[in-house]
C-alpha cells in the first residue's frame, strides 16, 4: 500500500475512525526525529536567538 492509498482510504473513515487513528500516530512517537524534539526543547527553554542576529553577528565565546 502506498502513502496515496493510505490517505485516500484514511479520508473514508468517519470523524471517530479518523479521530482514533491520528491519536495512535501522535502516542507512537518515535518517527520524530531526536533533533527536532531538541530543537522544540530549545524553543521551550528560550535557547533560542533571532535570524537577524544569527546571521549578522559573530556569537559569543563559548564558556567553558
Amino acid at each position: 500500500m502506498d502513502v496515496n492509498q493510505i490517505i485516500a482510504e484514511f479520508k473514508t473513515l468517519s470523524p471517530e475512525q479518523k479521530a482514533e487513528v491520528l491519536k495512535a500516530i501522535l502516542e507512537d512517537d518515535s518517527w520524530i526525529p531526536e533533533s527536532f524534539r531538541q530543537g522544540m526543547e530549545d524553543i521551550e527553554k528560550g535557547r533560542t536567538v533571532s535570524m537577524e542576529i544569527a546571521l549578522n553577528q559573530k556569537p559569543p565565546a563559548r564558556v567553558r
